[in-house]
């Protein structure tokens, strides 16, 4: 697993682990990590755990560790914004060149599946009047914007993966991730949810740099888990499925119903602030998938809605606040 150490690794680990205890699958996973000394002071119960073991590397040049492996799945790619904005070659040039090492990698290891973690970055800017953007939207983001290398960079990612399936044989599944919720994600990044949450636990307000009105939707990551570790196992091959939920809410919406989450949850009740007014004539952006696909073809859906996803997560940071981290519930 590459990847395994950030916000979808952590779950996939965690997941897997609590699987093979409860099951008795016998399954041991490697996690490729360029720091594994930190990676273990964060996550000590995993570093000890029998069935993981920690690799050195660079995903860009990494070489298969001892042993066989059946499955791999490649998330590796900073998703945290500043080096999208800062630094959009080397943004490129990791998320290409790792997805190149790790399906050479694979292939040569005779790996079955590889489930490739994309985004839905990939479709550019929705319209408008599209309400959920299906795998089969063929718009694209601006190639000649360099704040678009992420995008991009997970296009190419996707045509090297759709390469290696038809040239080298290798079953490569694709899961094209939107917005999600729960332990483990960055309250300090790009990510609007992390945001307000920090916000709440913080302060008495919750702050909305825009005007609240574009759309997003947000999974809880226990069904992220399940949706992945799903696609892996009986994802078609050559096939895109979009992962997240359909269901949206406006920016506006979101800080509100965070706002009743911290007070049902932590004792808080934070105010909302919206930095600027909403023009009429400008329909808001959307950023929301139809997942309509994963649903019919794999019987997947969202078992966790939204004010429980938050009221969970809320719970685990204020757990988290007074003790030492621990697996999520």
């Amino acid at each position: 697993m590459t990847g395994g150490t950030g916000f979808f690794g952590r779950w996939l680990v965690e997941s897997l682990l609590h699987a093979d205890e409860r099951l008795g699958l016998g399954t041991s996973v490697a996690l490729l990590s360029r720091e594994p000394e930190s990676f273990a002071r964060r996550a000590p119960h995993l570093a000890r755990s029998a069935s993981v073991t920690l690799v050195r590397g660079d995903v860009r040049t990494f070489a298969a560790p001892p042993g066989r492996f059946t499955h791999l799945v490649h998330g590796a790619t900073d998703t945290t914004g500043p080096l999208n904005a800062e630094r959009p070659i080397e943004l490129i040039e990791t998320i290409v060149e790792g997805t190149r090492n790790t399906l050479e990698v694979s292939a040569r290891a005779s790996v079955e599946r590889v489930l490739l973690l994309s985004s839905g970055a990939v479709y550019g800017r929705q319209p408008a009047d599209l309400t959920q953007v299906p795998e089969s939207y063929s718009g694209g983001p601006d190639p000649l914007d360099p704040l678009q290398a992420y995008a991009e960079g997970k296009r190419v990612a996707e045509l090297l993966g759709a390469a290696y399936a038809r040239d080298r044989g290798l079953e490569v599944v694709t899961a094209r991730a939107f917005a999600f919720v729960g332990p483990y994600l960055p309250l300090d990044a790009h990510f609007a949810v992390g945001n307000f949450m920090r916000d709440a636990l913080g302060g008495d307000t919750i702050r909305v740099a825009g005007d609240g009105t574009p759309y997003r939707s947000y999974l809880h990551a226990a069904d992220l888990a399940v949706w992945l570790w799903t696609l892996l196992a009986r994802g078609r091959s050559g096939r895109a499925y979009n992962v997240g939920s359909d269901e949206a809410v406006s920016i506006r919406e979101l800080a509100d119903a965070v706002a009743r989450a911290a007070a049902r949850t932590i004792g808080r009740n934070p105010l909302v602030s919206i930095a600027q007014k909403a023009d009429p004539s400008v329909p808001p952006a959307r950023y929301v998938p139809s997942t309509r696909r994963a649903r019919d073809e794999l019987g997947l859906r969202a078992h966790i809605p939204l004010d429980e996803a938050l009221r969970r997560t809320f719970a685990w940071l204020a757990e988290r606040a007074e003790t030492v981290e621990q697996v999520p519930a």
